[in-house]
């Protein structure tokens, strides 16, 4: 049998390297899109083939740009001539005060997190549709949701938008291509490097589960999303958080 083929934009560091070894272990065979830390991707690369025995291969592309996106389709159809699975993971989050932030720094996370999910989306949706078959799984946030920071207003944004795409595409290219979004909390990645210990703990009280998100916890929600188990979750909202408190 076939092996499927999924594409994981931002695969190479944090949920994406999770979620790129979980679906390597169930012999799906990975592409790995990058646009930073290249070494990173292709040792990723190496890793997945030798422990798992399956095709991977790393792709540079800038997600939030349309002729990135199609050369980067043009090298997969090349490698693999489709995609069963595409996640939507790519992000980038810039925070500063909600009135100093520039415009060219708003415009950075919307373009990445919000136009880069909808032009992969786009883009290889309209292949899944013509084949008969997909699914896409769209990482946005808690912060999309009920985890307001003013000082996040760019990526909160970015990430509610990524919502809105879920339920336009899952209407479009139903009924044979799923769309689907999680919604992960406070996860342990390189994007809290900045975070202090005591902002670390301020947070933690706010987590019914008290801790933060192993990235594999969130990598098991995707490959559910993607099995035969999950034949009738289409167009939904998945929170991971840990059960978020406001008290």
């Amino acid at each position: 049998m076939k092996n499927k083929v999924a594409l994981i934009t931002g695969g190479n560091r944090g949920i994406g390297k999770s979620i790129c070894e979980r679906l390597a272990k169930e012999n799906i065979n990975i592409i790995i899109n990058y646009y930073h830390h290249e070494d990173e991707a292709y040792n990723l690369v190496d890793e997945l083939i030798k422990k798992y025995n399956i095709k991977a291969i790393a792709i540079k592309c800038d997600v939030s740009k349309e002729e990135d996106v199609e050369d980067m389709k043009n090298k997969i159809l090349d490698e693999f001539s489709g995609i069963d699975y595409l996640i939507n993971n790519a992000g980038v989050a810039r925070d500063s005060s909600i009135f100093s932030k520039s415009i060219k720094e708003f415009k950075r996370v919307l373009d990445v997190n919000l136009i880069g999910t909808y032009l992969c989306t786009k883009t290889f949706g309209a292949i899944m549709k013509e084949k008969g078959y997909g699914k896409i799984i769209n990482i946005s946030s808690s912060n999309a949701i009920d985890s307001y920071y003013p000082e996040s207003c760019d990526y909160d944004a970015s990430k509610a938008g990524i919502i809105s795409l879920t339920h336009n595409f899952a209407l479009s290219l139903a009924p044979n291509v799923y769309v689907n979004t999680i919604c992960p909390g406070w996860v342990n990645t390189n994007m809290n490097d900045g975070l202090t210990i005591e902002q670390i703990e301020k947070e933690k009280k706010h987590i019914l589960l008290n801790r933060f998100a192993n990235p594999k916890e969130i990598a098991n929600v995707v490959l559910f999303l993607l099995s035969d188990e999950a034949s009738y979750i289409n167009d939904s909202i998945i929170k991971v958080d840990g059960g978020r408190s406001n008290e």
